[in-house]
C-alpha cells in the first residue's frame, strides 16, 4: 500500500476534519492506574496508604511505607457491555478480554546508622495499564442525516479541479498528490465527487466552488460499525525515602506510550425519490502511536499512630504522537444500475504533533485499626481545561485550544475504601466517583464504580482478588463533519483480577 505524507499545509483541517479532536484529548487524558488486586478492590483510595505498588502510582511516597522488598503480578479479565442507541435503533454488544496489566517491584535498603534521621530508601520499578482502548459496538437505526452532509461540508469553498481525476491519473496518484498538495480536507471532497455523491454547479469548470448532494433528503437507514484496540500505559521507576518515624517522601519519573488503532465503518440506503446515490459504504481506518513522560511527588505523614496524610502533585503529561490513515468508499446509483469505487489503497501520513494532558492533585487520609483493618479516603483534581495541543501552527493550536477551554472543565474524583483483617484473611470494599471532564455531561458523563475483594497471607506472599464494576454514559460523534449526530453508549465494565505478592 502506498504511503502518502500530509504536509504542513493540511494541519489548517485536520483537527476539525479527522484526527485531532477532543475526543483524542479525552482519550489519552483520561486514563487511571488499573493497579493490583488489593487497590482496586478498594477503589485506588490509596493516596496516604502506601505499601502498595499500584498506590505508588497515586503517592510516589507510599513505597518507604515498605519494611521489606517486594514484588507483585496482576492480571484481569474484563467483560464491557454496551448499550447503544443511534436514530431510532438500539442494540447491545459485549466483549470480553484478558490481559497482564501490571507488574512490579519495590527494592528496600534500610539505613543501620542509629543517629541518622533517614531511616529508608526505597527504589521501586514498576509498569501500569492505564488505560485499554478495546472496544466495539454495531448499531443501526433510521435518521434524516445523510453522510453526503459530510462530503458536501468538506467540499464548498474548494476548487474543482483541486479535488477531481486528471488525465490519466489513477485513484491512488490522485488522492496521494491532492493530499500532499492541498491536504486532508480536499481528499474528502476528492471522495465525494468521484464517488457521485457530490454534484458541481458547473462541472466544466474546474474554478467551481459551489456544489450540491446527489443524495435527495429524505429518510435514511444506516448502520456503523466501530472498533478500537490499543493501550495507554507507563513505566515507572520511584526513589522514595523515610524520614524520621513520620515523614515519608517520594519521587516517580515516568515514561508514557499510547498505541491505538480505530476502524469505523458506514452503511448507508435510501430510496428516496431524486435521489441519484442510493447506497454508500464508508471505511475509516486509524493509527495513533507515541510515547511521553510526566513526574510525580508526594508525602505520606504519619499525624499519629492511627491517622496518616498523605499529598501527592502529577505533572502534566508531555505526549508526541504520529497518526496514520486509511479511507475506501463505495457509493451505488439504483436508477442507472451504475457503481462507483474509490479506493486510493494510500496511507496518510500525519506530521507528528505534541499534546499536555493536565496534572492532578491528590489529598489524602487514612485511618489504621491497628492489625484489624483501615479506611481510607482520597481526593483528587484534575483540570482538563488546561490540556493543550501543538501543532506548530499558531492558527490551528488557537482554534483546538479555544475548543478546549470552551468545553473542558475541572474533574473531581473521590475514592473511599475500607480493609477488615481477620487472621490470615482480608476483605476489602471501595468505591469511586470520577467527574466528567466536559461541561456539558451529556457528551461524557460521570463515571461510578464500587468493588469488592478477598486477600489471604500465607507468610512470606499473598493472593488478592477483586471485583470492579464501573460506569458511564457518553455521546459519541459519527463524524467530525456533516450532520450525521452521535451514537449514545451506556457502558458498563466489570473487572475481576487476581495479583500475587511476593517479600523479595
Amino acid at each position: 500500500m502506498k504511503k502518502n505524507l500530509i504536509y504542513f499545509i493540511s494541519l489548517l483541517f485536520i483537527f476539525s476534519m479527522h484526527s485531532q479532536n477532543l475526543e483524542d484529548a479525552i482519550r489519552y487524558s483520561d486514563g487511571e492506574t488499573q493497579g493490583t488486586a488489593r487497590f482496586k478492590a478498594m477503589a485506588g483510595a490509596f493516596g496516604a496508604l502506601g505499601a502498595d505498588i499500584s498506590g505508588i502510582s497515586i503517592n510516589p511516597a507510599g513505597a518507604a511505607i515498605f519494611n521489606t522488598s517486594h514484588g507483585v503480578l496482576s492480571a484481569s479479565t474484563k467483560n464491557n457491555t454496551k448499550d447503544v442507541s443511534y436514530g431510532n435503533g438500539m442494540a447491545n454488544s459485549a466483549s470480553n478480554d484478558i490481559d497482564l496489566h501490571q507488574i512490579g517491584a519495590a527494592f528496600v535498603f534500610k539505613n543501620y546508622k542509629k543517629n541518622s534521621p533517614w531511616k529508608k530508601f526505597v527504589l521501586s520499578l514498576f509498569y501500569e495499564r492505564l488505560q485499554d482502548f478495546n472496544s466495539r459496538f454495531s448499531v443501526q437505526g433510521n435518521t434524516n442525516n445523510s453522510i453526503g452532509s459530510y462530503f458536501l461540508q468538506n467540499a464548498n469553498g474548494l476548487r474543482l479541479g483541486n479535488i477531481r481525476l486528471l488525465p490519466g491519473e489513477s485513484v491512488s496518484q490522485a488522492y496521494s498528490d491532492i493530499g500532499s498538495t492541498y491536504g486532508y480536507q480536499n481528499q474528502q471532497g476528492f471522495l465525494g465527487f468521484e464517488g457521485g455523491i457530490l454534484e458541481p454547479l458547473d462541472i466544466d469548470d474546474d474554478e467551481n466552488t459551489e456544489y450540491t448532494s446527489n443524495i435527495a433528503p429524505g429518510n435514511f437507514f444506516q448502520e456503523f460499525d466501530y472498533l478500537s484496540l490499543g493501550n495507554n500505559g507507563k513505566f515507572s521507576v520511584n526513589m522514595a525515602f523515610q524520614y524520621n518515624e513520620k515523614i515519608h517522601l517520594g519521587l516517580n519519573l515516568n515514561s508514557h506510550f499510547i498505541d491505538f488503532e480505530k476502524n469505523t465503518y458506514l452503511f448507508e440506503e435510501n430510496t428516496n425519490t431524486g435521489s441519484l446515490i442510493n447506497e454508500v459504504n464508508f471505511e475509516n481506518k486509524l493509527y495513533t502511536n507515541g510515547e511521553g513522560f510526566s513526574l510525580q511527588l508526594g508525602t505520606i505523614i504519619k499525624l499519629s499512630d492511627e491517622l496518616r496524610f498523605g499529598f501527592s502533585y502529577a505533572s502534566p503529561t508531555w505526549l508526541t504522537l504520529r497518526e496514520e490513515s486509511t479511507q475506501y468508499l463505495s457509493t451505488v446509483n439504483d436508477i442507472d444500475s451504475q457503481s462507483y469505487v474509490v479506493n486510493p489503497s494510500v496511507i496518510n501520513i500525519f506530521p507528528d504533533y505534541n499534546l499536555k494532558t493536565p496534572g492532578k492533585i491528590t489529598g489524602s487520609l487514612a485511618y489504621i485499626f491497628g492489625k484489624s483493618g483501615l479506611i481510607s479516603f482520597d481526593y483528587s483534581r484534575k483540570n482538563y481545561a488546561n490540556t493543550s495541543f501543538d501543532f506548530g501552527s499558531s492558527q490551528m493550536n488557537s482554534n483546538m485550544n479555544n475548543a478546549i477551554n470552551e468545553n473542558f472543565t475541572v474533574s473531581n474524583t473521590y475514592r473511599i475504601g475500607t480493609e477488615l483483617r481477620q487472621k490470615n484473611f482480608s476483605f476489602r470494599g471501595g468505591y469511586k466517583l470520577i467527574e466528567s471532564p466536559y461541561k456539558n455531561k451529556d457528551i461524557y458523563g460521570d463515571l461510578s464504580g464500587v468493588s469488592f475483594g478477598l486477600g489471604y497471607n500465607f507468610g512470606n506472599s499473598r493472593l488478592d482478588l477483586s471485583y470492579l464494576n464501573t460506569q458511564r454514559k457518553l455521546s459519541q460523534s459519527l463524524f467530525n463533519q456533516g450532520d450525521l449526530g452521535s451514537t449514545t453508549i451506556d457502558s458498563n465494565i466489570s473487572d475481576i483480577t487476581l495479583s500475587l505478592s511476593i517479600n523479595l
